[in-house]
């Protein structure tokens, strides 16, 4: 078996290692393989959902979360003041070290090859994928071919009134591979993402600016990672704003901005726009917050998050010098836009394989995301469904109550893209269930089944999960009473009164109450931080919680109902007409998928559970 890997971002990363450790032989085909997982645009990991996500590749087995903790700059826990179900951790990246390690790795792996050329096609026969042409070695074969190519299909750099056939920082571009992919059948089309300037640091005047600091207690994305292998030092992010004279600056010069000169013809980012889409959209705000982000430990370089532009040259000196801090700055690299090929991802089953190509798959920004973490978190599914499509065994299909990913994956494949996708937790109507605390609990079986967990690895799960209920269990079992001296203490947090006496539990359903205070009073020193924290959570919200997983147990009883996928749509009466093309473009393979199409109405899912259900008694 020979799988092959177009890419090697951080899809074609994920997807590449999850195969070859998965035992079968693999080939990570790139254009330069001194560029394997490079950040070229924000350099950091994780935020509000991505974090998740990425706590989430590593409960699975990927190397993100690994690669992120020991090459961090700065560790920062986002939403510590809200509830568990929005929290999640951002580390601030060297963005050398990781591209290093990732390169170490890749090179170092059993089964894994790294091939340099540049893919011009993919090879199709009878509707199964037989591999790939390349501009130097010709054809490769395969077993399967999984396609990861970011922003680097047919793209464009845009800057003012320019438009460059490029990939990102200058490096090639491929404009063969999305034709080929359109001979196949295949419906692609254009996206925009862009990326802010970078700034010589000892050139910016940080005392304008007001400091970021990273968190100093352990926290951590990899179970495997060690307090040890913390940074002994983290490098902290500057906050400023954007001024008058900026917000004037871009007015007088909005029709030389790529976007809105006419040159653009792809969709941009809602959630990630422009610094003038910014203005354009949000006229109201007098100003607009910057963030000042050091890029690695071995660059004098700053990334001015949320600046991004595609205003020409010569604007951009003047809007990047009007900014607090840079009236004598020194631009090391200009903004820009870029534009490239995706497909449509309504052409993909949720195992991330193609419809209609048997063996071919897509992982990353050419399904419609954005960001680094969506597209590690496919690349690692790809990976594991082409092994498990060539081992003749089900695929690898994360539910939306079990993972963002799922969650990720199942609106893409469902409900396809119009702008770059990026995860949120409003995404997710499961989020409390789906925490940056619970990843293990949720995912490592998945992971030990399918042979990327490690026995070693999967042991400290199985410990945690065993610690957990019994930590649990003896808070329920431990009783006060008023003598006992934790009486002071609660009359302190005032909850005086338990006449009949108070368990450690009920002590603990209480607000402003944590576990660690607990600790004179109960023996908790056994157990990890890690499950102290689950602990306490699942108490504190379990009704919340009671109440979701009742919620997910209605729900599954759509996804357990199968729907054939040679059905007839357009045969069943009373379906609406939308309803009919919808559900025959998308194919659902379940009741509860079709029930999440756009288009698909209340009515149509009561016609066609009927439906199904009649043709159920008929076969009877």
């Amino acid at each position: 078996m020979h799988i092959v890997v177009i890419g090697a971002g951080h899809a074609g990363v994920e997807a590449a290692l999850s195969s070859a450790r998965m035992g079968v032989k693999t080939s990570l085909l790139t254009m330069d393989a001194s560029k394997i997982a490079v950040m070229p645009c924000n350099p950091s990991i994780g935020g509000p959902a991505k974090g998740i996500v990425v706590r989430e590749i590593d409960a699975l087995g990927g190397q993100m979360g690994i690669t992120a903790d020991k090459t961090a700059l700065q560790f920062k826990l986002l939403n510590s003041t809200k509830g568990p179900g929005v929290q999640c951790l951002r580390v601030q990246s060297d963005k050398i070290e990781y591209s290093k390690m990732m390169h170490d790795i890749v090179h170092n792996t059993e089964n894994l090859d790294v091939v340099e050329d540049m893919v011009e096609g993919i090879v199709v026969e009878d509707g199964v994928v037989k591999g790939i042409q390349c501009e130097k070695r010709g054809f490769i074969s395969a077993d399967a071919v999984i396609v990861t190519s970011g922003t680097y299909m047919s793209s464009k750099i845009l800057v003012g009134n320019t438009a460059t056939s490029s990939g990102p920082d200058n490096m090639r571009t491929t404009n063969k591979l999305s034709e080929s992919l359109r001979l196949l059948g295949l419906k692609t089309f254009r996206l925009k993402t862009g990326t802010p300037p970078r700034i010589k640091t000892n050139s910016i005047d940080f005392s304008q600016g007001l400091i970021q600091p990273g968190d100093d207690h352990f926290i951590h994305f990899s179970l495997d990672t060690k307090i040890e292998d913390y940074p002994s030092e983290q490098v902290p992010c500057y906050l400023i704003y954007t001024q008058p004279e900026t917000h004037n600056v871009i007015k007088l010069n909005l029709n030389r901005s790529a976007m809105y000169s006419g040159l653009v013809e792809g969709v941009g980012p809602r959630y990630c726009p422009s610094i003038e889409d910014k203005l354009v959209r949000f006229s109201d705000k007098e100003r607009h917050q910057i963030f000042l982000e050091p890029e690695s430990r071995h660059l004098d370089t700053t990334y001015i998050q949320g600046f991004s532009t595609s205003m020409p040259h010569d604007v951009q000196d003047v809007m990047i010098r009007s900014l607090p801090g840079f009236e004598n700055c020194v631009i090391d690299k200009y903004a820009y836009a870029i534009e490239y090929d995706a497909i449509d991802p309504t052409q993909l089953y949720p195992s991330l394989e193609v419809k209609t190509i048997s063996g071919l798959f897509s992982a990353g920004q050419i399904n419609g995301t954005s960001g680094y973490e969506e597209a590690a978190g496919q690349g690692l599914m790809a990976g594991i469904n082409a092994v498990l499509k060539l081992q003749g065994k089900e695929p690898l299909i994360l539910n939306r109550d079990e993972a963002y990913i799922g969650v990720m994956i199942d609106d893409l494949v469902t409900k396809g893209v119009v702008e770059p996708y990026r995860l949120l937790t409003s995404r997710a109507e499961h989020r409390l269930l789906l925490r940056h605390d619970n990843a293990e609990m949720r995912l490592s079986e998945h992971g030990h089944r399918v042979g990327l967990l490690s026995e070693e690895r999967y042991a400290k799960v199985t410990q945690m999960r065993h610690d957990l209920a019994e930590l649990i269990e003896s808070l329920k079992a431990k009783r006060f009473t008023m003598k006992d001296g934790i009486y002071p203490f609660l009359v302190e947090k005032e909850y005086p009164h338990f006449n009949e006496g108070i368990t450690a539990y009920e002590i603990l359903k209480r607000p402003r109450i944590s576990i660690i205070e607990l600790k004179p009073y109960i023996e908790l020193e056994k157990y990890s931080v890690d499950v102290l924290n689950m602990a306490e959570i699942e108490v504190k919200y379990e009704g919340y919680i009671q109440k979701a997983i009742r919620e997910v147990d209605r729900l599954h009883s759509l996804d357990n109902v199968k729907i054939p996928q040679d059905l007839d749509y357009n045969i069943i009466p009373h379906l609406s007409i939308e309803g009919k093309q919808r559900m025959s473009k998308i194919k659902p393979l379940t009741l509860g998928q079709a029930s999440r199409i756009s288009g698909v109405n209340p009515a149509d899912m009561v016609v066609l559970k009927t439906y199904l259900n009649k043709g159920k008694k008929t076969d009877a």
